[in-house]
């Protein structure tokens, strides 16, 4: 293990990343090198190992779609979610709340996926369910940061994605362009997607939903 993966909390990536004496323009320079750095590592490594399109065929030949995850990752998943249902159908983001982990559990089917979404440090929720979900006879995607990420053993696929960073947040730039090349790749090869999107269109045009000059 690095010494980078053993700073473990944000707090204890804080001291040792930010509290020595540094202006604010070398700091900015030191983030946005590493963020660079990053942000090219994930792309290189995705295209390499065919991660994030074997995800995207599990995802599209799936019959019901749910994505989920905890705390911070909740943000990602949401991001996905949002993305992935402008394309296809049934996709449900499981929130805890309207959309519980009991109710996804008590009728998961052989052509359900769920796509995991947990980073460091890991929650139990978000295994606890990609567990359960996989041992119901579902498929589980796992994004996630790391190979040896709980998550992975649960997971039919994972797509590991680096979150090295220069600040106390272990980065988010690289996670949010993968789930973004997961979500384009899935739209592009379903059936219906291009008639769903000019329909939503259609919808949010008599509905009036954006500004628009």
């Amino acid at each position: 293990m690095s010494a980078a993966e053993e700073l473990t909390s944000p707090s204890q990536r804080f001291g040792a990343r930010l509290q020595r004496p540094s202006s604010s323009a070398a700091l900015q320079a030191r983030v946005i090198e590493q963020e660079t750095r990053t942000l090219a590592e994930a792309l290189e490594k995705v295209a390499a190992d065919g991660s994030v399109a074997a995800a995207a065929a599990s995802v599209v030949a799936a019959r019901r779609r749910f994505v989920a995850g905890t705390g911070k990752s909740f943000a990602y998943a949401s991001l996905l979610a949002v993305d992935l249902s402008a394309g296809l159908s049934n996709v449900t983001l499981v929130d805890g709340t309207l959309v519980r982990h009991l109710d996804v559990l008590a009728d998961v089917r052989d052509t359900d996926v769920l796509v995991a979404v947990s980073l460091r440090r890991y929650r139990r929720e978000t295994v606890a369910l990609a567990e359960r979900f996989a041992a119901a006879g579902g498929a589980v995607v796992a994004v996630t940061d790391s190979a040896s990420s709980p998550l992975v053993p649960v997971a039919g696929q994972s797509i590991v994605v680096p979150t090295a960073s220069a600040s106390f947040a272990d980065s988010p730039t690289a996670v949010a362009a993968v789930l973004h090349l997961l979500a384009t790749l899935t739209t592009a090869s379903a059936k219906g997607a291009r008639r769903r999107l000019a329909e939503r269109d259609r919808l949010a045009r008599d509905l009036d939903l954006y500004w628009e000059d």
